[in-house]
């Protein structure tokens, strides 16, 4: 081999063209780092500083706004005589009375509530949002304007009602049906609004996944469906328990305020205001446990992200 040749034999083997000049090494471009913000781990947004007083000190009024009557009703609650007040005949009553209705308010809205619910969050029809609006319209209506509304609807001369009564000898206003009535046309829509939002937020693909299996409709509803939004329909339930159990207008505008039949709890506490102080303190004690424990345990499902 010539030298010429063994020369463009060097220039080949180290990938360069020959007649070319020597290959000028690559430079990399250099990368600057930028720094990141710091991201907390908890999420929540830090105060430097601390709490300015403008804001600090409506905060703390707003808070003892909130917890003055409640930690009044503890103060003067008669604690000594509170067994005798709770297992007195009339308060026992109200207090069985109340838990069974609301107990009954609660399976009517599961029945009527859950169906609804996935009509809203799963199907398309014309209106769809006006049917929504209409289902929560009990949450913003004065409970008496409900009961109102139930006795126009449901009274013996009612829209309905009539009929009822002239067909089938049932009469709802003043008993204690309609007290289970009434308490579940003002706790069903939180039950609706809390089964639907579990609804959005659920795949539907597991839903059409089970049709292309050959199941039906109503099968993937009950095999597929239900266990997924099962927490869902747990925490409406017991939001609409415990309304129905502290409700007051709808029930005594539209079942009255009959000891041992229509009389709740709330009624009851209404009616011993008047000549019971300290039997009317004993019962609001008693909502007061129910509604705390109704927070406690919905606290996992809905309170941990902003606690």
């Amino acid at each position: 081999m010539t030298e010429p040749d063994r020369a463009d034999a060097e220039v080949l083997a180290r990938g360069d063209t020959p007649g070319d000049g020597p290959r000028r090494p690559r430079v990399r471009p250099r990368v600057r780092a930028v720094a990141l913000p710091r991201i907390r781990p908890s999420g929540r947004p830090g105060v430097r500083g601390g709490v300015p007083l403008p804001l600090l000190l409506p905060a703390l009024a707003g808070l003892a706004f909130l917890l003055l009557p409640l930690i009044a009703l503890l103060v003067r609650a008669p604690w000594r005589g509170l067994p005798d007040l709770l297992t007195s005949t009339a308060v026992w009553q109200a207090l069985q009375l109340s838990l069974v209705c609301a107990t009954a308010a609660t399976g009517v809205s599961l029945v009527l509530g859950v169906p609804l619910a996935w009509l809203l969050a799963r199907t398309d029809f014309p209106g769809r949002g006006f049917v929504r609006a209409l289902v929560t319209l009990p949450l913003v209506l004065p409970p008496v304007v409900g009961g109102v509304a139930l006795l126009l609807a449901l009274g013996r001369n009612g829209v309905v009602g009539q009929w009822l009564d002239a067909w089938f000898g049932i009469t709802l206003p003043f008993t204690t049906t309609g007290v289970v009535v009434a308490e579940a046309f003002v706790a069903m829509p939180f039950l609706v609004i809390s089964v639907e939002g579990t609804l959005r937020a659920a795949d539907p693909r597991y839903e059409e996944a089970a049709a292309t299996l050959g199941a039906s409709r109503f099968t993937a509803f009950r095999r597929v469906t239900l266990p997924l939004i099962a927490p869902g329909i747990a925490a409406g339930a017991v939001l609409a328990w415990a309304r129905a159990l502290g409700e007051f207008g709808a029930t005594i505008t539209f079942a009255g305020n009959f000891p041992g039949r229509t009389q709740t709890m709330p009624l009851a506490v209404y009616l011993a205001l008047q000549s019971d102080p300290d039997a009317a303190i004993a019962l609001s004690l008693v909502l007061l446990v129910v509604s705390i424990a109704v927070l406690a345990g919905l606290r996992d499902r809905w309170m941990t992200g902003a606690a």
